[in-house]
């Protein structure tokens, strides 16, 4: 299938990859999707047994990844009785491949009989004593891209979009965890001090350039939605310190045992 043919039919273009995925995995339906963003990578091995993995290429629709801490890899695992599939990178909007194409993944996940995901990223928080490696739980969103990726009279209500059911869940898996407003700009440039000040007073509480496209998507495709931010570094401004997205892998890095520990909790309770 060719991208102009995935941009005018996005959710053909999600059952063809739906159905490719099945046969190169040998698996017929997945129950569970994650998506991990920068930072997420070292905590996959936690997960559970991977019993396939793939190219993102391998699948029509799809493009290599382009940002560093992304592998380009889709993996299916098996943890318990679920079949998870895991989505080992994401495409950005800042990317310019179109709105189709950053929700492409999802909008496979549902058509592969995925009933709920789970959406990560690594972020920027607003909140001084979130420190670097510290896991959120997103409350909210505001999508400041100015787009969507429900085209046409498809209204969708996006009151508790982030469940409030599996949001308990995960405080009753770590009691710890925190939550917030996540706020995405389009990127790829950081956020001005002067822009996270605006965050502040609209309710923001993380910022970064992915998710919110995703989580409307999975949404409309009848998904139970799980938004989890990494915070990797304080927003601009806050910390005092230049943002580096060598920063943000690292953070990850540090944060990887933790991460993987509260994955492999959280996902046999979906």
């Amino acid at each position: 299938m060719t991208e102009q043919n995935a941009v005018l039919d996005p959710y053909a273009a999600a059952e063809q990859a739906a159905a490719r995925l099945a046969e190169l995995t040998g698996v017929e339906r997945h129950d569970v999707a994650l998506v991990l963003g920068s930072g997420w990578l070292p905590a996959v091995d936690a997960l559970g047994e991977a019993t396939a993995e793939i190219a993102t290429t391998d699948l029509p629709g799809f493009s290599a990844a382009a940002v560093a801490g992304h592998s380009g890899k889709i993996r299916s695992v098996r943890a318990g009785d679920r079949q998870l599939l895991v989505f080992l990178s994401r495409t950005h909007y800042y990317e310019g491949k179109g709105v189709p194409a950053v929700v492409h993944g999802v909008r496979t996940a549902a058509a592969a009989g995925c009933r709920t995901i789970v959406l990560t990223n690594g972020c920027g928080g607003l909140n001084e004593a979130w420190t670097p490696g510290t896991p959120v739980l997103i409350s909210d969103h505001v999508n400041l891209t100015g787009r969507s990726p429900i085209e046409g009279a498809r209204f969708v209500d996006l009151t508790d979009l982030y469940s409030s059911r599996l949001r308990a869940m995960c405080r009753e898996v770590d009691g710890s965890l925190d939550e917030g407003v996540y706020v995405q700009f389009p990127g790829p440039h950081y956020e001005t001090p002067a822009e996270i000040r605006m965050v502040r007073a609209i309710g923001g509480d993380l910022v970064g350039m992915s998710t919110t496209l995703e989580a409307i998507a999975a949404r409309e495709a009848g998904m139970e939605v799980l938004g989890i931010s990494l915070v990797t570094n304080l927003a601009a401004g806050i910390g005092g310190e230049p943002l580096d997205h060598a920063e943000v892998l690292e953070a990850g890095r540090a944060a990887a045992s933790r991460m993987g520990d509260l994955l492999s909790r959280i996902v046999p309770r979906l």
